[in-house]
Formats: structure tokens, C-alpha cells, sequence
């Protein structure tokens, strides 16, 4: 640091020398340092903080840490390696179901080798397949948590390619305009749950995922590929076409569930929509509105099919908070659900009564939030 920080003043002191002394660092420093507390700070919220614990063995490390940041900036001091497979956790788990993911089944009860000879023989196969001179692969054990409430033991295995040259415009020391030359690095993933046999690929390029996943079952896991897609989510809104109770248990602090929208197609055509919605404010449920306003042999008395749903489930005040919060489910038929841009905590809780409510099927193989 170019200015002396006395870290036993008091803490406005020491916020103020620091920032000084951060302000008065070179532009290279300067960058590093900005650089290191975003990586910090992108680890410092739920998602964050699920990444770190799923990553150690002894989660007491953390406990005793007093908040996000602390535990977060912990891990990046002290274990550096361990907060990059955090940040790899995170990078996979967030775009999971998503455009860039699928999934696969291929045996159950392997195990991912970690012998040298094999490392390269993936490594190899992925250098042929990208044409990338460099790869770089972690590979290391985690957990997921899953809706029952118990970790889901996964291997992890991030791949890092170098791309195809490429150029970008910056200013050279003199400030003039030039291109700079560069090899991108691409970022994948890839879980095995020894329990399944399910393989999850996140990449960009969806023709490369079942050659990834080619590549781990050959190389890795010593079996054949069969390109056995994982069953896809099917979702059932035929339930809602009546009044339903939305039992929940008593510990999860549900206060209640609303219906708030309901978006309907006749059986005998495919080309119109009819689409209920009940707010918040209303006072009444979305099937005693569609009975009071449209009668008798409205879309919900029979001869329609839901195709979308809005519910809200509505939890009691923590704390001192005088109101609780609210979890949004969107669902959309057959296979669609926001269930996945949600924490953690709401994934758990949506999945857990989705399913009791009989509105997803589960499937012994689907891959567990």
C-alpha cells in the first residue's frame, strides 16, 4: 500500500486511510484491488454464500465468520483455490435448465477419475473437439441441496478452453486507438451425481454438450455414452381447475396461497386464449371470480385446459418485519417454470409443494433442485 494503514484505529480512520490509500495506487493496482472486492462481493449474497458451504468439507470454517462478506473475503484470502471452485459452483448452478444446459444419464455409481493419464486423455479430447492449444480443468468434489431437504453429493468438473484468435480496440500508452490481438477463454461445466448416474453440461454451444458429456463418460468415467437425455420437466395445471386447499406443513411458514392468474385454451381449438386474473386486492379467489363474473359454463366449469398459472405463496412476518415475503411461481405448460431464477430457499420450498400439489411429476432421474 503506498499509504500506512494503522488497522487498530478506530474503523471510520481506517475506511478513510484505506480508501487514500487505494485512490493513490497505480492504475494496475488500483484495477486489481476493484477487481478482487467484486469478486468478493459476488460471493457475499445467498447465492454466494450456498456456493462457499458447498464447496468445504468442515462448514464450521464459516460458521463461526460473522456475516457474507466476512466469510466470503475469508475464502478469498486464506482459500484461494476453493473460492475459484465456488465462483465455478455458482457460474453452473445459475444457468442450470437454462438455454445453456442439458442434461444426461449415464451410469450410475463411478468414479470420476483424477489420474493423470486420464486427465489428459479429456483434456486431449477437448483440445481436438475446440481446437483450443490450452485447457485448463478442475475437477473437485461438492453438494447441491436438494427440495427433501438432505446434500446431494456431486463431482464438478469445470473446463476452461483457450479460443480462436480475436481482436478488441484499446488505447496504447501514447493514447492512440489500436487493436489489440487476444485468444478468448471459454467457460464450461459439468456435474456427475454418482448417486444417478445424471450428468448435467453447462456450455454455450448446445452441439458440444453431449460431445462433453461423451468426453467425461469416456476419458473420466471409463463407461460407454449412450446420448440418454435426462426426462424432460412435465408440468400438470389440471388441479387448479377447481378450488384446491394448497396444504403446506406448519414449520415452513406459509400463511397462504393465491391463484393469480390463469390463462386457458378450449379443447376443440388451438387459436384462442382466455386469461383470468385476480390480484392480491380482490377478495376473493380466482374460481369464485370466474363463477360471480362469467357464470355458468365459464373456461372453468369444463371444455378448457390450463396453460398457464401465476401463484403467489404468501409467508408469515419474520421477525420483527410486519409483512412477509412473497414467493411468485410462474408456470407455463408443458415444461416451463421460473422456479430457477429463484435463491435457494424458494427453489427448495417451490419444487417441495409443486410436487405435493401434484403439479410437477417427478421422475426418479429429473435432477433435484
Amino acid at each position: 500500500m503506498p499509504t500506512a494503514v494503522d488497522w487498530t484505529a478506530p474503523e471510520p480512520e481506517v475506511i478513510r486511510v484505506t480508501l487514500r490509500a487505494v485512490d493513490e495506487m497505480d492504475e494496475e493496482a488500483k484495477a486489481r484491488v476493484l477487481n478482487d472486492a467484486e469478486r468478493v462481493s459476488g460471493l457475499a449474497d445467498d447465492a454466494g454464500q450456498t456456493a462457499l458451504y458447498s464447496v468445504v468439507d468442515d462448514r464450521a470454517l464459516l460458521d463461526v465468520i460473522a456475516n457474507g462478506h466476512a466469510r466470503s473475503l475469508w475464502m478469498f484470502l486464506n482459500r484461494p483455490i476453493l473460492f475459484r471452485h465456488a465462483e465455478e459452483v455458482r457460474f453452473t448452478d445459475e444457468k442450470r435448465r437454462g438455454r445453456s444446459w442439458d442434461g444426461f444419464v449415464i451410469a450410475a455409481g463411478c468414479t470420476v477419475s483424477r489420474d493423470q493419464i486420464a486427465i489428459d486423455a479429456f483434456k486431449a479430447s477437448l483440445r481436438a473437439r475446440f481446437a483450443s492449444a490450452n485447457v485448463h480443468v478442475d475437477v473437485f468434489e461438492r453438494v447441491r441441496a436438494t427440495f427433501e431437504g438432505e446434500d446431494c453429493d456431486l463431482v464438478q468438473i469445470t473446463v476452461y478452453r483457450e479460443g480462436l484468435p480475436d481482436d478488441l480496440l484499446a488505447f496504447d500508452d501514447g493514447g492512440s486507438l489500436v487493436r489489440r490481438a487476444y485468444r478468448p477463454v471459454f467457460e464450461a461445466a459439468m456435474t456427475y451425481e454418482p448417486a444417478t448416474g445424471v450428468v448435467e453440461v453447462v456450455a454455450s454451444d448446445r452441439e458440444s454438450r453431449a460431445e462433453m458429456a461423451l468426453f467425461l463418460a469416456r476419458d473420466l468415467l471409463g463407461v460407454d455414452f449412450q446420448n440418454e437425455k435426462v426426462p424432460v420437466r412435465r408440468y400438470d395445471l389440471e388441479v387448479l381447475l377447481s378450488p384446491f386447499d394448497f396444504p403446506t406443513d406448519l414449520e415452513d411458514g406459509i400463511e397462504r396461497v393465491d391463484v393469480r392468474l390463469l390463462r386457458l385454451m378450449p379443447l376443440d381449438t388451438v387459436g384462442e386464449r382466455v386469461t383470468l386474473e385476480c390480484m392480491a386486492k380482490a377478495g376473493r379467489t380466482i374460481w369464485s371470480m370466474a363463477e360471480e363474473r362469467l357464470g355458468p359454463g365459464n373456461p372453468i366449469d369444463g371444455g378448457w385446459v390450463a396453460t398457464q398459472a401465476k401463484l403467489a405463496i404468501k409467508f408469515h412476518p419474520k421477525g420483527d418485519a410486519k409483512r412477509g415475503r412473497t414467493l411468485p411461481l410462474t408456470i407455463t405448460m408443458p415444461h416451463g417454470c421460473n422456479l430457477r431464477d429463484q435463491t435457494e430457499e424458494e427453489q427448495l420450498i417451490g419444487e417441495k409443494y409443486l410436487r405435493r400439489w401434484g403439479i410437477l411429476a417427478d421422475d426418479a432421474l429429473s435432477p433435484k433442485f
